[in-house]
């Protein structure tokens, strides 16, 4: 953190002066949230109410990490963006937001994925990191970067009625890997996209990740380290689970073996280079003159809603049985509806030697938002 001092104007003395009558906070503990950096990656439903009261709150700069583009599917939770953000990026649109918001704080719009290729660099510049990721793959590499660059992580994840926070990689604190070693297999939990959540859910984990962050950046109380926080929405119950570091974690232990991000991104459940195409790709190479198979392996009753044109279809749970209706000299790009079962079918077809498949990113719920809007799918 720089330590330069900032003093406080005029105009920051009136807008803050709630903060200032706090003994925890005070004159001096808004000049170090002035001078404070914070990353979040992702914007989504987390992201909007953690980047608005950071904003709010007067942290200095604000980082604000995600490749996606608003889709009129997010507006039931993510409270940060309106129908005029529509089809703009989610990193431009906050940034805007945020500065209608405050505009004596900086926000930097990192319009890009966080990945193997970025991640340790990105966590660097920063004070605090708050994860507000919705996949697997991104919140292990989130985690494994900060412990690898010492930066505090402040968790929270959402799924239906439930939700949990924690602060991770803290000195001397858990890790995620020590509470969860290993990453679930592709398409094993589902996502938000198949299982759905209650779109005020983000908002009450949101402001608890917002909360830690502002603890952290002010030696404030006692900050969620060691501490498991779960929500369950239904019965409005909070519980705290305590938790520990464990020696023997692969990236926070005593002898750790992921010593480095790449070692990381290969234990994190990432897919593997060229094991992904976009919407995009995947419309011009179905408009090309040689265009690919594509294998739908989602249930029937999705599929009665409507697949893409000239699609091989083979749900998901009966594809190893019938893996040799996939011709393995075509091109085969698998989809399903999020991206995750599609991962899945991958590893399927690249055991069986069909080395020439891709899964489509974000699946055809990505297909929609970026391609056809008009796209029937069950959800």
């Amino acid at each position: 953190m720089n330590v330069m001092s900032v003093p406080l104007s005029p105009g920051e003395v009136r807008r803050y002066a709630r903060h200032l009558a706090l003994p925890e906070v005070g004159r001096a503990g808004q000049e170090r949230l002035l001078r404070s950096r914070v990353l979040c990656v992702g914007a989504g439903g987390l992201g909007s109410p953690l980047l608005l009261y950071l904003a709010a709150a007067g942290v200095g700069t604000i980082g604000v990490m995600d490749d996606d583009v608003v889709d009129v599917s997010n507006l039931q939770r993510q409270v940060l963006f309106g129908e005029g953000d529509l089809g703009r990026p989610k990193a431009v649109a906050a940034r805007e937001r945020l500065r209608l918001l405050n505009p004596l704080v900086t926000v930097e719009a990192r319009v890009e994925r966080f990945g193997p290729e970025n991640a340790l660099g990105a966590v660097s510049a920063y004070d605090v990191v708050a994860d507000g990721s919705d996949n697997f793959a991104t919140r292990y590499l989130v985690n494994d970067a900060c412990v690898l660059a010492g930066r505090p992580n402040a968790h929270a994840s959402v799924y239906r009625f439930e939700g949990q926070a924690a602060v991770f990689a803290a000195r001397g604190g858990a890790c995620y890997r020590c509470l969860f070693p290993d990453p679930p297999e592709a398409g094993a939990v589902p996502s938000c996209v198949e299982g759905g959540v209650l779109g005020v859910l983000p908002g009450l984990l949101g402001a608890i990740q917002a909360t830690e962050v502002l603890k952290l950046l002010l030696g404030a109380g006692e900050p969620l380290v060691d501490r498991l926080l779960t929500v369950d929405a239904l019965t409005m119950s909070f519980r705290t689970i305590r938790t520990r570091r464990d020696p023997a974690c692969a990236v926070c232990g005593d002898t750790p073996t992921l010593r480095t991000v790449e070692e990381a991104a290969t234990a994190c459940g990432l897919p593997p280079a060229g094991a992904t195409v976009t919407a995009e790709e995947l419309d011009a190479r179905l408009r090309s003159g040689d265009p690919p198979l594509v294998l739908d392996v989602r249930d029937p009753w999705e599929t009665s809603h409507g697949i893409l044109p000239g699609s091989l279809v083979i749900p998901l749970r009966e594809l190893a049985a019938r893996v040799a209706e996939v011709p393995p000299e075509r091109d085969v790009v698998v989809v399903c509806e999020a991206g995750r079962r599609s991962l899945r079918a991958l590893a399927t077809l690249r055991a069986s030697g069909r080395t020439r498949a891709a899964s489509l990113e974000g699946g055809l719920a990505r297909h929609r938002e970026r391609v056809d809007p008009g796209f029937p799918l069950p959800y």
